[in-house]
Order: structure tokens, then C-alpha cells, then sequence
């Protein structure tokens, strides 16, 4: 074959080549997809909107977050039922609280990573930010079964921690169980966990391999994105099992909000994340997208090759984590 020809067919490959990426991440802006930002200051947009981030803060949440004082016996932290070492939960089907209580309407816990990226915080969307969630599980008698003076007297009995408040808040900081809270949510707001996905729609083309690739068009394509979408990849409220029942409604007494909305999950690092469902009834990341196929989008007969390419891709949005390294918790 001469240079010439040779020539031509290697440009043709390539203008074939540019336009195929090109389409994909038209498409994927078009769904309303969109990457966690490189740039520092765009990300703080997203995720410290009112800028209460400081190093000393999120030093002295972390602590807080590990700490099992948080628990009326003390056997129990934030870290418990959401494991940095993982995915960000605790891998069970339902949330266990101090004395091996069961969350009473079975539900699981699900991941904190990213969660600062959530539209609304909790299952049924009841909290509209980390500061307000926070307080929640503290309080729940079958979680960490504390009360708000009950948390306030164990913090400010520590001298380590008065101190920490005061470099972190200034020294007349009063140490209140809202400011406990908040300092854990602060921590919380740092748990990003950009992915490959991300490296891709902020430039690099080369982020995804083909098979990703042709995961994500699936993605869009067989609408998933409907409810999946935004930077978050979820965490917005939608109605649950539209098209048909979910096969496993009865196990818990959990119905969504007033209006029956559930808060989608995101499926950054989903793969890392089983079981499934609100009340983790679904271990199988595989048999996940075939009961979401049917009950929303009344596609009874998805391939499984498309199930393999969905979970091809959503192995690229398993995220780089921030540092999970144990803090030194005061005595």
C-alpha cells in the first residue's frame, strides 16, 4: 500500500476518532452530568459555599467524627456506620446503632463520601445540609443515643478539645452541641473523591478506555441520567419505583418523604458500595441494575451486555479518596 493511501486512511481514523469523543461529551453535558472541578476555588464553590472550611476545623471534626464519646456508651462514632477504609459506609443491609440496635425501619447507612455534593441529606431528604444531618444520628435513640447536653458536658470536659474550639472558632467560642455539629460537617464537606470520569470531562480523553466509554453512552442512552445526574451523580429526590413495585417494599416500613420521594443515591464509588437500596436488600451490583431497569424505566429486558457495560463504567467513578489516616483522638 503507497504513503499516500496509507495517509489517508490513518487521517481518516482519527477525524473518525475526535468526533466520536466529541459527540459523547456533548451528549453527556446535554444529560446534565458534570465533573467535580480542579480548580480549588471552583470546587470550594460547591462544596463550602459559605466558607466555614479552615484546617484547623476540619483537624478538629475529623476527631470528633472518629470519636465514640458521641455515643451514650461509647461505643460508637460517625466512623462507624461510614468507613473511609471503604466506600464510605459500613457495608451492612441495615444501620446497627449502640447496643446492637437495628435502624427500626431498616434502612442502611448510606456513603459519606461526596455527600457534601447532595441536594438533600438522609434517605427521605429531611435535612437540607451536613450541618443539619449531623445532629441527627446523635440523637436517634438507636444510633448514638446522646442527647445535646449529654454531648456538650463530654466535650467540654476535655481540655484538648476547649483548646481545639478555641484555634478553630476563636477564643470565645461557646461549645455547643449545633457547634459540635457543625465542626464534624466541616470535616465532611472535605470527604471528595474525584474519579477517572471526572479526569474525562475536565479534559483528558484518554481518562476512559473505549469500554468505559461505550458504558457511559449506555448510561444516557437507557436513561439512567434521568435521576442519576448532576455533579453528585444523584442525591437530589425523586419518586421510587414508577414504573412497577419494588420487589422488596415490604422489608421496612420506609415510604420516602411526604410526597413519596426518595433521595437518589449517588453512584460515585457505587461498586464499592453494596448492598443496595435504601434498605439494603440487594447485594449484587449486577441484580441492582436490573430491579432499577424495571420499576423505573419499565425495561423488563435489559441485556446483560449493557448491564457489563454500565458496570464497566461505573468502575471509573470509583474515586481518588483524601487522606483517611486515623486522627489522634484527645483523652
Amino acid at each position: 500500500m503507497n504513503k499516500i493511501v496509507c495517509g489517508v486512511l490513518l487521517f481518516s481514523v482519527m477525524a473518525c476518532a475526535v468526533p466520536i469523543d466529541d459527540s459523547l461529551l456533548k451528549s453527556v453535558k446535554r444529560a446534565g452530568l458534570k465533573a467535580i472541578p480542579t480548580d480549588k476555588v471552583e470546587l470550594h464553590k460547591l462544596i463550602d459555599p459559605k466558607k466555614v472550611i479552615t484546617a484547623k476545623r476540619v483537624k478538629l471534626g475529623k476527631q470528633l467524627f472518629f470519636d465514640t464519646r458521641l455515643s451514650k456508651d461509647q461505643t460508637v462514632s460517625c466512623a462507624s456506620c461510614h468507613d473511609l477504609a471503604k466506600g464510605g459506609a459500613d457495608g451492612l443491609s441495615v444501620a446497627v446503632g449502640i447496643g446492637g440496635q437495628k435502624n427500626p425501619h431498616h434502612l442502611n447507612s448510606p456513603t459519606i463520601y461526596n455527600s457534601a455534593l447532595f441536594k438533600r441529606q438522609f434517605w427521605d431528604g429531611r435535612s437540607p445540609n451536613l450541618e443539619d444531618q449531623a445532629m441527627g444520628p446523635m440523637l436517634a435513640p438507636f444510633e448514638m443515643g446522646m442527647t445535646a447536653k449529654l454531648a456538650e458536658e463530654r466535650i467540654n470536659a476535655v481540655p484538648e478539645y476547649v483548646e481545639a474550639f478555641k484555634k478553630a472558632y476563636g477564643k470565645d467560642v461557646k461549645i455547643t452541641f449545633k457547634k459540635i455539629a457543625s465542626a464534624i460537617a466541616v470535616f465532611e464537606r472535605t470527604l471528595i473523591t474525584p474519579s477517572r470520569f471526572d479526569d474525562y470531562l475536565n479534559g483528558k480523553k484518554d481518562a476512559l478506555s473505549k469500554a468505559e466509554k461505550k458504558g457511559l453512552a449506555t448510561f444516557i442512552d437507557r436513561g439512567c441520567i434521568n435521576c442519576h445526574t448532576g455533579v453528585a451523580i444523584g442525591g437530589s429526590m425523586q419518586p421510587f419505583a414508577i414504573a412497577d413495585e419494588f420487589k422488596f417494599k415490604d422489608i421496612g416500613d420506609f415510604k420516602g418523604d411526604k410526597n413519596g420521594l426518595v433521595k437518589v443515591p449517588s453512584l460515585r464509588n457505587v461498586t464499592l458500595n453494596s448492598p443496595y437500596f435504601h434498605n439494603g436488600t440487594v447485594v449484587e451490583l449486577k441484580d441492582a441494575i436490573k430491579e432499577m431497569s424495571r420499576i423505573q424505566l419499565s425495561v423488563t429486558g435489559i441485556e446483560d451486555t449493557e448491564i457489563d457495560d454500565l458496570i464497566t463504567f461505573f468502575k471509573s467513578l470509583e474515586g481518588r479518596k483524601p487522606d483517611i489516616s486515623l486522627p489522634k483522638i484527645p483523652k
